[in-house]
C-alpha cells in the first residue's frame, strides 16, 4: 500500500460523492419549477443511497470481479474475501470499491435530468437500480475491469482509452436519458424558466470542484498524471464556459448565467475520457469546441427532434462524452478502431438494455405521474413537502 496514493483517493472519493450530493442535486433542482425542486433533491438522494447498497451487494463484483471478458461474476458480492489489508494496486481494495461506488452513484443520477417534473418515483428507483446492475456495471467491466474492450481484448494491445468515463459514464447515461425522455413524452409545461439560476450556478460550481476527484482520482495514484488530469480538466471547463457564452451572445445578443455554467459541464464531460492522455493545449481545443457543439446539440434535441430531455442530459453529457472519446483518437492518443468501435458497441448495448428496462419496469409500476400531479408539482403530491413557504 502506498500512503500518498491512499490519502489522495480518499479525498477523491469524497469529491466525487460531493458531485452528486449536493452538486448535481442543486444544479438540476435550480433548473426546474419551484414546485418540483424537492422531488429532484429526493431523486438524487435516493439514488445515492440505493446505488451504494446495490454496488456493495452485486455491482462491484459484476464490474471488477474476475469472471471473464464480459461479466465480472459474483465472487465479490458484499465484498466477500475483501478485508482492510486486501490491496488493489497500491490502494486498499475497500477504498477502490468506495471510489468506484461514487461513479456508480452519479451515473444513474445524471439520467435524472431527462425525466424531472413527470417521473413516477417508484419507477425511477426500480429502473435506476436495475440499470446500474445490468447496464453500467457490465460496461464498466468491459472497459475498466479488464473486459473485452480493454487492452488485450478484441482490439488487441490498443484497447479503448476512456480515462474517467466518457463512454462508461457519459455515453451510457446520455443514451439512457434519451430513451426515457422519448418513452415519457413531453412535459405539459415546457416553457417555464429555471426557478432559481443561483442554485444552478452553485451546483455547477460544486460539480466543477468535485470533477477534480472524478478525473484526477482516476489516475489511482498521487503523481504527475493525476496533477495533469486535474489541470486539463480545469482548462477544458473554463474554455467551454467561455465558448458557450460567446456563442450564446452571438446568437441571441446576451450571455446567460445558466448558459455559461452549462458550458462548464459540457467542457467537463468532454475532457473526462481524454484527461489522462492530453495536455493543456489539447484541453483548450476540446473545451472550445465542446461549448459550441453541446449548445447546438441542445437545439437539435429540443427544437428539431422535439424530444423533451428536460435538462439536456444527452446534449451535454452524452454528446460531450462521445466527442471527448473521439478526440482521443483525433489527437493521436488512441486507436480509431478501438474508440469508434467501443462507442458503437456500448451505445447499442445501452439503448437495448435501457429500452428493455423501460418496458419491463413499466409493466410493474407506471412510468409517469398523472396529469394533476404533474401540473400541481411533484413536491407536495408525491413527497408531502414544499421547498418554499410562500406565506411567510
Amino acid at each position: 500500500m502506498n500512503g500518498a496514493d491512499t490519502a489522495w483517493i480518499i479525498v477523491a472519493t469524497a469529491l466525487v460523492l460531493f458531485m452528486t450530493l449536493p452538486g448535481l442535486a442543486l444544479f438540476y433542482g435550480g433548473l426546474v419549477r419551484a414546485r418540483n425542486v424537492l422531488s429532484v433533491f429526493m431523486q438524487c438522494y435516493a439514488i445515492a443511497c440505493l446505488m451504494s447498497v446495490l454496488w456493495l451487494a452485486f455491482g462491484y463484483s459484476i464490474a471488477f470481479g474476475d469472471g471473464g471478458a464480459y461479466w465480472g461474476g459474483l465472487d465479490k458480492m458484499f465484498l466477500l474475501g475483501v478485508s482492510a489489508d486486501t490491496l488493489s494496486g497500491t490502494l486498499p481494495e475497500v477504498l477502490f470499491f468506495a471510489f468506484q461506488m461514487t461513479f456508480a452513484i452519479i451515473t444513474p443520477a445524471l439520467i435524472v435530468g431527462a425525466y424531472v417534473e413527470r417521473i413516477n418515483f417508484s419507477f425511477m428507483l426500480l429502473f435506476s437500480g436495475l440499470w446500474m446492475l445490468l447496464c453500467y456495471a457490465p460496461v464498466t467491466h468491459w472497459i475498466w475491469g479488464g473486459g473485452f474492450l480493454a487492452d488485450g481484448g478484441i482490439f488487441g494491445a490498443n484497447g479503448v482509452k476512456d480515462f474517467a468515463g466518457g463512454i462508461v459514464v457519459h455515453e451510457t447515461a446520455g443514451l439512457a436519458a434519451l430513451i426515457i425522455a422519448v418513452a415519457l413524452g413531453p412535459r405539459h409545461h415546457q416553457t417555464t424558466p429555471p426557478h432559481n439560476p443561483g442554485l444552478v450556478m452553485i451546483g455547477a460550481a460544486m460539480l466543477w470542484v468535485g470533477w477534480f476527484g472524478f478525473n484526477g482520482g482516476s489516475q489511482l495514484a498521487a503523481d504527475g498524471g493525476a496533477a495533469m488530469a486535474l489541470t486539463v480538466t480545469h482548462i477544458s471547463a473554463a474554455t467551454a464556459s467561455l465558448s458557450w457564452a460567446l456563442w450564446e451572445r452571438i446568437k441571441f445578443g446576451k450571455a446567460s448565467l445558466v448558459g455559461i455554467v452549462t458550458g462548464t459541464i459540457a467542457g467537463l464531460a468532454s475532457i473526462t475520457p481524454a484527461s489522462g492522455f492530453v495536455g493543456p493545449i489539447e484541453a483548450l481545443i476540446i473545451g472550445a469546441v465542446a461549448g459550441v457543439l453541446c449548445q447546438e446539440a441542445v437545439v437539435l434535441i429540443r427544437e428539431r427532434l422535439k424530444i423533451d430531455d428536460t435538462l439536456d442530459v444527452f446534449a451535454v453529457h452524452g454528446v460531450g462524452g462521445i466527442f471527448g472519446t473521439i478526440m482521443i483518437a483525433a489527437l493521436g492518443a488512441g486507436s480509431w478502431a478501438a474508440q469508434l468501435g467501443s462507442l458503437a458497441i456500448v451505445g447499442l448495448f445501452t439503448v437495448v438494455v435501457s429500452y428493455a428496462l423501460v418496458k419491463l419496469v413499466g409493466m410493474i409500476t407506471p412510468i409517469r405521474v398523472d396529469t394533476e400531479t404533474e401540473t400541481g408539482g411533484l413536491d407536495l403530491a408525491v413527497h408531502g413537502e414544499r421547498a418554499y413557504d410562500m406565506s411567510s
